[in-house]
């Protein structure tokens, strides 16, 4: 998984397979992953992380949103 972003305890980055699909960003922690997308940014699934952990990895995609977009287009255009 190409990571984008190491911040707080979570790992943001995006599976190179993942092309097909719109730009998006897993968040993962503690063997946990939540799925974002990032036009605009919002939760497809999540498989683990606890409320304020999903809370948290939601804020830090919104936050970085254009940094991710950027990664995504780099790596996939």
């Amino acid at each position: 998984m190409p990571t984008v972003l190491r911040i707080r305890g979570y790992r943001i980055g995006f599976f190179s397979a993942d092309a097909d699909e719109p730009p998006h960003v897993h968040a993962s922690k503690g063997g946990n992953q939540a799925k974002f997308w990032l036009e605009p940014v919002r939760l497809a699934r999540n498989a683990g992380l606890s409320r304020p952990e999903l809370a948290e990895a939601f804020d830090l995609v919104r936050e970085h949103q254009q940094e991710l977009l950027k990664a995504w287009h780099e790596y996939f255009g």
